[in-house]
């Protein structure tokens, strides 16, 4: 008789890397992104689009794993827009983060990695949630996710009041990003920022983050 020692197999583990950040402010709500995807040292793509539509006033972000993220925030769009048809009106963002959040607690421990916002406007005003896998929900004004969001809580930290203009609140909002970027190896690609407002949400810029370094330290 032959025995054979088991091994033991580890799951593959990758370092997700990213920075996304948003604030509501009395122009709007902004978001901005990065577009680096990661996986673990190596750099899969730099077009990565971390902001996901999930109808036309409410947006997801992705933080963690992209196909987790992407899943089940396009998962979500399809239950807002059922919701829609039976109730003859358009869910809550509160509601709508619920739902979100009820979804991943069914598989909360599974290894799933979710940092999501969830970001919209309906008739109670503006809503801004964070969730993630292990199911937490928190309703915030203001938030940044991600292996580089320590850098960039940095400069919304100092520069966040609630009376921001449009061009100061996207100014900040991209220099956060920018900074973020520039120390956190796993964050890079392009600056998207959206504008979400009572009408729904807008893209209002999309940067190269390299052409952004050398305009800011080519003197």
């Amino acid at each position: 008789m032959i025995c054979r020692k088991k091994t033991k197999i580890s799951s593959l583990k990758f370092w997700h890397g990213t920075t996304t950040l948003a604030f509501v402010c009395r122009s709007g709500i902004i978001v901005s992104v990065d577009s680096r995807a990661s996986m673990g040292k190596y750099i899969g793509s730099s077009n990565v689009k971390k902001v996901i539509p999930i109808n036309d006033y409410m947006l997801g972000t992705m933080a963690g794993g992209a196909a987790d993220c992407f899943f089940w925030e396009r998962n979500l769009g399809i239950i807002c827009h059922l919701y829609e048809l039976q109730n003859k009106h358009k869910i809550s963002i509160s509601g709508a983060s619920k739902v979100f959040t009820n979804m991943i607690y069914k598989y909360k421990n599974s290894g799933l990695s979710i940092g999501a916002m969830i970001i919209g406007w309906d008739q109670t005003g503006p809503g801004l949630f964070y969730v993630d896998s292990e199911a937490n929900r928190i309703k915030i004004k203001m938030i940044s996710v991600g292996s580089g969001s320590t850098f960039a809580f940095g400069i919304l930290d100092s520069g966040y009041k609630w009376n921001l203009s449009l061009k100061e609140g996207i100014e900040l909002a991209k220099n956060s990003i920018f900074h973020a970027a520039f120390k956190d190896a796993y964050s890079g690609g392009r600056i998207n920022s959206y504008l979400v407002r009572q009408n729904g949400w807008i893209k209002i810029a999309s940067e190269d983050l390299g052409k952004e370094f050398f305009q800011k330290y080519k003197g």
